[in-house]
């Protein structure tokens, strides 16, 4: 069964920083783009950034400068690099893996206090 686990996330005051990891349990997804989404309580899952297999990336504009997303694909890892945290980065943060299948991690809190 295919899983993509995530770590890293926790309580960090504004300003700080956290690091995001996302291990997949096939190296099948070194070939397929992969990327982070996040949720904050009462609003739609939105799309932060993506790496492509060749290692290309995209971000949102609300992370642009701050957030930094890596992958190492002898380790069937994506990383997100996390620095000057807002409050408004408050979220669930979810891995994806588009390959075909729409594959999902189950998602690490990250809270920014003010």
């Amino acid at each position: 069964q295919v899983q993509l686990v995530e770590s890293g996330g926790g309580l960090v005051q504004a300003g700080g920083s956290l690091r995001l990891s996302c291990a997949a349990s096939t190296s099948v997804f070194r070939v397929f783009p992969m990327g982070w989404y996040r949720q904050a309580p009462g609003k739609q899952r939105e799309w932060v950034t993506t790496i492509t297999s060749g290692g290309s990336t995209n971000y949102a504009e609300s992370v642009k400068g701050r957030f930094t997303i890596s992958r190492d694909n002898a380790k069937n890892t994506v990383y997100l690099q996390m620095n000057s945290l807002k409050p408004e980065d408050t979220a669930v943060y979810y891995c994806h893996v588009p390959a075909g299948y729409d594959y999902w991690g189950q998602g690490t809190q990250v809270t920014v206090s003010s």
